[in-house]
């Protein structure tokens, strides 16, 4: 069976979702292709931190009504480390904030208004293979309730993650890959208890860093570091509020509620980056181009950033003929890629213990938490990439 669209999507997570949404308001049709039912990308449980840039495109989307009513607006975190706590105002010191709504939720908003608009997904495609990217007739085949199925289009927006067949399709010797793997994971899990914090709390101690974090103010969701080969069966509900009481500074500790986890796993930490993030008629989008560790909380934003420069310029092609913006897309969302990793990796190493740090790596954290606390630009630096840099 032959399908025809301007825009294959392969992938409904977030990042394809709000591309074929932003598509259909511009004009543009698209079909997005997902390995997965639905109901299993809903069940994952993903990032919550929004930068503001992320929560003016899902408003420029008209998929916002839900995030604006139950979301939790930020205006500063907490820096907890060596004895001493740094606040960071984001609104005093870059005039942002940050919007905590799970990208669950984002999903199902986005999954909800496509529905209603009618635009074709296709749940539990397998066997995704993409065709004739260096041509002008690229394809997606792939096997859908027992039939073959060829999706002709234009492009090809791969949004399919880490594991996905996109980046693959670029070959080997047009594709660098860098990487960089942490001794260490983040056990985390997801509490119906009060958070302990109105504001995210960013705990580095001497046993491990520690992150206090919500979705509602109801529903609480906390991260200890752990060895990369530590198990989930390894914690008991208490022994992990015991130990994310040790991590805290002492007042947040004294007021840790504590309760049944809903949800419990283990997420290794790694930093990935592949480029370029285009070739031929492909372009790269979200995790199957990049990975950041979730300190900087950027991974979703990351996504949602390509996403908008891979709409601007298919805009652009099918509005003006103009495909400077498609040529320039790779460079342009690298550039936001790099700041990203290069933020990620300053939060993950000034915050989390290294098996095998030195002394003189120990003195240099501690003296990255001094600056904090004594130098507003330190801060004001911090509170610009956290919130989000200008795309």
């Amino acid at each position: 069976m032959k399908l025809r669209t301007q825009v294959g999507i392969i992938g409904g997570g977030p990042a394809g979702l709000l591309l074929a949404l932003k598509l259909f308001r511009s004009g543009i049709d698209s079909v997005v292709i997902e390995r997965r039912t639905r109901e299993y990308v809903l069940s994952r449980i993903r990032a919550g931190v929004l930068e503001w840039g992320t929560v003016e495109q899902l408003r420029n989307a008209s998929v916002n009504a839900r995030m604006d009513r139950e979301g939790l607006v930020h205006d500063g975190c907490t820096i907890f480390a060596n004895g001493k706590s740094v606040h960071i105002d984001f609104k005093k010191l870059v005039g942002k904030s940050v919007m905590i709504y799970g990208q669950t939720e984002i999903t199902r908003d986005l999954y909800n208004e496509l529905d209603t608009l009618g635009v074709l997904i296709f749940h539990g495609a397998e066997h995704a293979t993409l065709s004739d990217l260096d041509s002008e007739l690229p394809s997606i085949g792939f096997t859908h309730d027992g039939d073959k199925k060829r999706l002709d289009c234009d492009f090809v927006a791969g949004c399919d993650g880490f594991y996905g067949p996109s980046r693959q399709a670029i070959p080997a010797n047009e594709r660098r890959e860098f990487e960089k793997i942490y001794p260490f994971g983040w056990l985390g899990i997801l509490s119906e208890t009060v958070p302990v914090s109105e504001e995210l709390i960013y705990s580095g101690h001497e046993r491990g860093f520690a992150l206090c974090s919500m979705r509602n103010p109801s529903l609480s969701r906390y991260y200890i570091q752990v060895p990369l080969d530590d198990k989930v069966d390894n914690w008991s509900d208490d022994a992990f509020w015991n130990e994310l009481a040790l991590r805290l500074p002492k007042k947040a500790a004294a007021k840790l509620e504590t309760g049944r986890s809903v949800e419990k796993s283990i997420a290794p930490l790694r930093s990935f980056v592949s480029e370029p993030m285009s070739w031929g008629r492909l372009f790269l989008c979200g995790d199957a181009a990049h990975i950041v560790p979730p300190t900087g909380a950027k991974g979703l934003n990351l996504a949602t950033s390509d996403v908008y420069y891979l709409h601007k310029a298919l805009c652009a092609y099918y509005r003006h003929g103009d495909s400077q913006e498609l040529s320039r897309y790779s460079r342009a969302a690298l550039e936001r890629v790099w700041h990203a990793m290069r933020f990620s990796w300053r939060m993950t190493t000034m915050l989390h213990r290294f098996p095998e740090r030195s002394e003189f790596e120990n003195r240099i954290k501690a003296s990255e938490i001094e600056y904090l606390a004594t130098s507003r630009i330190g801060r004001q630096m911090l509170a610009e990439n956290y919130t989000g840099l200008p795309y």
